[in-house]
């Protein structure tokens, strides 16, 4: 993977930031986008004063992946700054709690903005130019929620169940082009967005043990994955390892889904 570039949405925390940082260690040139550009530069300087001289640079593009004016313009100065991009990880991702019930149309409409038709953007933008160089590789971040229902998700779930047929079906399209695109759907993780749902210091052992109450079987494995668990799962993906694997949704979530 050394010397390719690679675009990561979703790079300024949790899953998207530790994407960033391994493929950084595996000799990838990242550029690393997200809305919120003082933690994207703190992400940036992070990855390169942890690495030193042993990984490659990422550089920060503060970009909103709902704007697809700017998501183009991104892409071009991406292409122009650091190469051609070779793999794209779709990490960007909001989380809106609620009931189905009781979800306000201003927190479903945001949720598929960034979840989904950010997915759509962004990869839209980046494929369209692998195609006329046939190679390439995307993955996009979803969730085990995609498949499995979960009480007071019904909009992260959805999107990401949307997300996640965008992916496999665009993979489909452009898999005659040498463009592969899969699925890592990660479970529990320890990142803000997980800590966000919890209410004490109980809620920990209650991820890992589950909930009847919320039909929730808990994590087999007895642990809360790091978002590195899920960045490695990705870079595998993204990697010659995986070089005749399309259209694969990996979960990645210590068996909470049973398989499914």
């Amino acid at each position: 993977m050394q010397g390719k570039v690679a675009l990561v949405t979703g790079a300024a925390g949790g899953i998207g930031a530790a994407v960033v940082r391994v493929l950084a260690e595996r000799g990838v040139t990242v550029a690393a986008v997200d809305k919120d550009a003082e933690r994207l530069r703190e992400t940036v300087e992070q990855t390169a004063a942890e690495g030193g001289a042993a990984v490659a640079l990422p550089v920060a593009f503060p970009v909103d992946v709902t704007d697809s004016g700017a998501v183009t313009a991104a892409v071009d100065a991406v292409e122009n700054r650091l190469g051609p991009v070779d793999f794209l990880v779709n990490a960007a991702g909001v989380l809106r709690l609620g009931r189905a019930t009781e979800l306000s149309v201003e927190d479903w409409t945001t949720t598929f903005a960034v979840n989904t038709t950010g997915v759509f953007v962004v990869s839209r933008a980046v494929v369209d130019r692998m195609i006329t160089r046939r190679s390439g590789a995307v993955v996009t971040v979803a969730s085990n929620a995609a498949a499995v229902p979960r009480v007071n998700m019904a909009a992260y779930a959805a999107s990401k169940a949307a997300a996640t047929l965008f992916t496999k079906t665009l993979g489909l399209e452009v898999a005659g082009h040498g463009i592969r695109c899969n699925v890592v759907a990660p479970g529990s993780t320890d990142t803000p967005m997980l800590s966000s749902m919890w209410h004490d210091e109980s809620g920990p052992r209650a991820t890992v043990e589950g909930d009847l109450g919320t039909f929730r079987v808990g994590i087999p494995l007895g642990k809360v994955a790091l978002p590195r668990d899920i960045a490695h799962a990705v870079a595998f993906l993204l990697s010659d390892q995986a070089s005749h694997i399309t259209l694969a949704d990996l979960t990645v979530d210590g068996g909470a889904a049973l398989g499914v």
